[in-house]
C-alpha cells in the first residue's frame, strides 16, 4: 500500500531527505551543497511510503503571496511508473490549497515535462540548466 504524508517529526524528514540523496546526489550526480539549501528548514516536505518504506518525496514553500512552489519531487527508481509521482503531487496540491495557495510553480526536469503537463502544469520558460541538467519552469493555477 502507498501513502504520501505531510512530514511531522524529525524521523519522517530523515526518510525524505534519504530519498532525494538516493535519486538526486547518487542517481543524477547532483553535489551534497547542492541538494541541500536554506530551505529545507522552512519548507513543508513531503514523503511516499510503500508499506513502511521511504519511497519518494518532495517539497513545498510559499514564494510570494499566495504562490507556492514544488521542489525536489522524486521517486525511487523502483517504483517509478507505478503512479507514486501523481500520488506526491495531489497531496502537495491539496496541502498548497489548504495552505491558501493559488497558484504553485516548479522547475522540471525536462525529461519529466510530459508528467508534469499531464497534472495541468504549463512550461513558462525556455530550457536552463540547473545542477548541470537541463529544466523547464512551469505553472499550475489551483
Amino acid at each position: 500500500m502507498q501513502k504520501v504524508k505531510v512530514v511531522e517529526n524529525p524521523h519522517e524528514k530523515e526518510h525524505a531527505f534519504e530519498v532525494r540523496k538516493t535519486v538526486f546526489v547518487g542517481e543524477q550526480g547532483v553535489p551534497m551543497h547542492i541538494e541541500w539549501d536554506e530551505y529545507d528548514d522552512s519548507a513543508t516536505h513531503f514523503v511516499g511510503y510503500n508499506l513502511e518504506q521511504p519511497i519518494a518525496a518532495g517539497r513545498v514553500r510559499e514564494v510570494e503571496m499566495g504562490t507556492g512552489k514544488v521542489e525536489r519531487v522524486c521517486v525511487l527508481s523502483d517504483h517509478r511508473g507505478q503512479h507514486v509521482g501523481v500520488l506526491m503531487m495531489d497531496e502537495m496540491e491539496n496541502y498548497a490549497r489548504s495552505a491558501g495557495l493559488f497558484t504553485l510553480k516548479l522547475n522540471a526536469q525536462s525529461y519529466a515535462v510530459p508528467f508534469y503537463e499531464k497534472l495541468g502544469y504549463t512550461v513558462t520558460s525556455p530550457e536552463f540548466m540547473d545542477a548541470g541538467i537541463p529544466h523547464r519552469a512551469m505553472e499550475k493555477t489551483l
